[in-house]
C-alpha cells in the first residue's frame, strides 16, 4: 500500500474517500505534520495502490488497512477518514484493537430510501463527466466557474478550493480502477454494522458538514445511533468535505480529539433543516443541471 509520511511525534493515519488518494488531505496537511507523524495512504485501487486482487468493498479494504497497520507496527494508532474513508474508520473501530482515537468526518453509508439511489447516481454521472472532460480538466480547474460547477455537490464554498487541490482530486477519481465497484457496493452492498454503547473506550468523533450535499446532514443521527459512543460535531457553512471548506477547524478537531482533549465551541446539534442561500441553492441546481446534461450527451454520444 502506498503512503507517505511527514512530520514526527505521535503517528496519526488518514484514509481519504472513494476516488481519492493521500493527495485529498493536502489542505491539512502541513499543519498536521507539524504536530504529529502524519502516516496518509492511497487505499487499494486509488491513486499509486494496485487494486485488491476479489471484492472492493468496506469489508475487504478495512482488511486491506488492518493488514497494512500489522506490517509496519502501527496497530492502535489514532485515525481520520473522510467519506469512505469515515466509514473505514468506524468499521475499523468497530473491530476493536484496530486503530486508538477515530476522527469520522461525513461517512458515507448511512443513508435510506431514496437517499441511495440519489447517491449512487449523481456520484456516478459526476465520474462520467469527469472521464469525459479529463483532457479539458487542467483548463477547467483554473476557472472559479469550473470549479463551483464541478465541486458543488461537494463543497459548501467550491470556488474557494485551490485550483490544484481541485485538479488533483479530479485526476485520481478518473484514474481510480476501483472507483465504480466500490461506488456500487458502498450504495447497493452490505450495511454498515454499529457497536454497542460501552464497546468503544478510545474517543470517537463523527463530524459533519452542515451542508453537506452528498452525505445529507440527518444521516449524522443515524450514524450515531450505530455508534453510542461517538460525540456529534457539527462544521458550519461546511459541506462533504471539513477539509476543504474548513481547514483551521478541521485540524483543531483532530488534535484535540486524538490527544483528549475538549472540542472546540461550535459544536451545537441541528435543531431544524436550514434552508440553503439563494446564492448557494442557484450553484447547486446549476451543477446538478450540468451533470445531468452532461451525462445525457454523454449517452446520446454513445449511442450514435
Amino acid at each position: 500500500m502506498h503512503y507517505i509520511r511527514r512530520g514526527s511525534g505521535k503517528p496519526l493515519l488518514l484514509l481519504h474517500g472513494i476516488g481519492g488518494s493521500w493527495r485529498s488531505w493536502q489542505t491539512i496537511l502541513p499543519a498536521l505534520a507539524a504536530e504529529r507523524d502524519v502516516i496518509a495512504v492511497d487505499l487499494p485501487g486509488f491513486g499509486a495502490t494496485p487494486p485488491l486482487p476479489g471484492e472492493v468493498s468496506i469489508r475487504t479494504l478495512a482488511d486491506a488497512v488492518t493488514e497494512f497497520l500489522r506490517n509496519h507496527d502501527l496497530l492502535g494508532i489514532d485515525a481520520v477518514g473522510s467519506s469512505m474513508g469515515a466509514r473505514l474508520v468506524l468499521e475499523l473501530a468497530r473491530r476493536g484493537g484496530v486503530v486508538g482515537a477515530v476522527v469520522s468526518l461525513d461517512p458515507g453509508g448511512f443513508w435510506r430510501g431514496w437517499e441511495i439511489p440519489t447517491f449512487y447516481y449523481s456520484v456516478a454521472a459526476s465520474i462520467r463527466l469527469v472521464r469525459a472532460l479529463q483532457p479539458a480538466l487542467p483548463t477547467i480547474t483554473s476557472t472559479t466557474l469550473g470549479r463551483t460547477l464541478l465541486f458543488a455537490q461537494f463543497s459548501a464554498r467550491p470556488w474557494r478550493l485551490a485550483p490544484q487541490v481541485a485538479l488533483d482530486e479530479l485526476q485520481t477519481f478518473v484514474a481510480s480502477p476501483s472507483f465504480d465497484e466500490l461506488l456500487h457496493n458502498l450504495a447497493y452492498g452490505e450495511k454498515q454494522l454499529g457497536a454497542p454503547k460501552g464497546s468503544i473506550r478510545e474517543p470517537l468523533v463523527i463530524g459533519w458538514g452542515r451542508e453537506d450535499r452528498v452525505c445529507f446532514p440527518r444521516q449524522a443521527y443515524r450514524a450515531q445511533e450505530l455508534f453510542p459512543d461517538a460525540r456529534l460535531y457539527w462544521f458550519e457553512e461546511c459541506g462533504h468535505f471539513p477539509q476543504w471548506d474548513k481547514p483551521e477547524e478541521t485540524v483543531q478537531v483532530i488534535l484535540r480529539v486524538t490527544s483528549g482533549q475538549q472540542l472546540p465551541a461550535g459544536s451545537s446539534p441541528v435543531t431544524q433543516r436550514r434552508p440553503l442561500q439563494p446564492l448557494r441553492a442557484a450553484v447547486l441546481v446549476g451543477s446538478i443541471l450540468a451533470v445531468v446534461s452532461g451525462s445525457a450527451w454523454l449517452v446520446t454520444r454513445k449511442h450514435r
